[in-house]
C-alpha cells in the first residue's frame, strides 16, 4: 500500500525539480517540435564588451544562464545569433556594471535584432 504512494511522491518531486530547474536556467532555447526563429544580439556600443547574454522564456522567474559559448564575447561592432523556439523571450546583455534588457516576440522563421548601445 505504501509503495504506490512512495512512487507517486518520488515522481512528483522529480517533476517539480525539473520544472524549477527550467525556471532558474531560463529554459531550453529550442523546444522540441516547435517552429524556430532567431535572436541576433549586436554590440552597438562604442567601448563596452558584452561578456554575457542571458535569454529566458518570458514565463521563467529569472533571466537564466549566460548563453554565449565559453570564451566568446562581443566587442563593439560584433554580433551573435541564437536559434530559439518562436514565442516570447527576455534578453539581458552586458558586462560588469552595464546591461540592457528587452522582452521580444520571435515569429516562426523570423528574426529579431537586439542592439546593445552606450
Amino acid at each position: 500500500m505504501l509503495r504506490p504512494i512512495r512512487a507517486a511522491l518520488v515522481a512528483a518531486l522529480v517533476l517539480s525539480a525539473a520544472a524549477c530547474a527550467e525556471l532558474l536556467t531560463g529554459g531550453e532555447l529550442i523546444r522540441p517540435g516547435e517552429p524556430t526563429g532567431t535572436i541576433v544580439v549586436a554590440n552597438g556600443s562604442s567601448r563596452t564588451v558584452v561578456v554575457a547574454v542571458l535569454i529566458s522564456n518570458c514565463n521563467a522567474s529569472t533571466y537564466g544562464l549566460n548563453r554565449l559559448p565559453s570564451g566568446v564575447n562581443l566587442p563593439p561592432g560584433r554580433s551573435y545569433s541564437f536559434t530559439v523556439s518562436a514565442g516570447c523571450w527576455d534578453v539581458d546583455a552586458g558586462s560588469m556594471g552595464a546591461e540592457a534588457r528587452q522582452r521580444m516576440q520571435v515569429r516562426p522563421g523570423g528574426g529579431v535584432r537586439y542592439t546593445v548601445t552606450d
